[in-house]
């Protein structure tokens, strides 16, 4: 079991957790999930870590997997300047899991997060469960509340 999964039992979130045989090879995470499970790919999310220019404050952004994070849309959403994309080594500490498992649930240090509008409109979103080949469905609402998440327009 994840941390991903604990928090989402803990909270009693009703919840379904997927697991595909992941490709070391795939190019992208996200895209290989919704291939290897035969999902839309508009409804499973990546999670995308970020920091300030300065790299003394990070976010969490959540956008499709068939999409792009806006990074000037990120920042306006956190009301910051400006914002890049963390170092890989970063996100795994700061998230405690790996590049390509990285969970919005049960992360190590609770990060400020924002997720792409576009969830809403779903009856269910499927996001990382904590590592490379398993997935965590379960409603947008329940994640929103998890989280502490807010929704902004973040993807292009």
């Amino acid at each position: 079991m994840t941390p991903a999964i604990a928090a989402a039992r803990k909270a009693g979130i009703p919840h379904q957790v997927l697991e595909y045989r992941h490709d070391p090879g795939a190019e992208s995470y996200g895209l290989e999930a919704a291939e290897a499970l035969g999902i839309d790919p508009a409804t499973v999310f990546k999670t995308l870590v970020v920091a300030d220019a300065a790299g003394r404050s990070w976010a969490v952004g959540l956008v499709p997997v068939d999409r792009q994070l806006d990074l000037k849309a990120m920042a306006a959403a956190l009301g910051m300047r400006k914002v890049e994309m963390a170092q890989a080594a970063d996100a795994e500490r700061l998230t405690g899991y790996v590049v390509g498992g990285i969970s919005p649930l049960g992360q190590r240090r609770r990060l400020a997060m924002v997720v792409d509008d576009a969830m809403l409109g779903l009856a269910a979103v499927h996001v990382s469960a904590g590592r490379r080949g398993l997935e965590i469905v379960l409603a947008p609402a329940d994640l929103l509340a998890l989280t502490g998440a807010r929704a902004a327009s973040i993807a292009r």
